[in-house]
């Protein structure tokens, strides 16, 4: 099993999660997060004053996958999030060797 992390615009979390839908991966754990890559933030106006804004909001989508669907899901979600532009995001693929439902403790293969 795979765990794939995606940080993505957040105009763009209802088209991941209907991509990954589609391919019969319901379960997810979405996130709001801040940060920056090479993006770097933007310059604001506020109440007529210039100020940075260094950490922009990003969702944070995260799904465990079985290993056959991997590549799959993974071009699933950069397609879905991708607009062209500096800022559409990351995905990162790590593995996960163990997974437990706590109600009934048992293993998940």
């Amino acid at each position: 099993m795979k765990l794939i992390k995606s940080i993505v615009r957040p105009n763009k979390v209802d088209d991941v999660r209907e991509a990954l839908e589609a391919m019969n991966i319901p379960g997810m754990t979405v996130t709001e997060v801040r940060g920056h890559g090479r993006q770097q933030g933007h310059t604001a106006i506020y109440r007529g004053r210039e100020y940075t804004v260094s950490l922009l909001p990003k969702v944070e989508i995260e799904v465990v996958v079985p290993d056959a669907v991997v590549d799959d899901a993974i071009r699933a979600v950069m397609t879905a999030a991708r607009t062209g532009e500096i800022g559409d995001g990351r995905v990162f693929v790590t593995t996960v060797e163990h997974s437990y439902n706590i109600r009934t403790g048992e293993q998940d293969a």
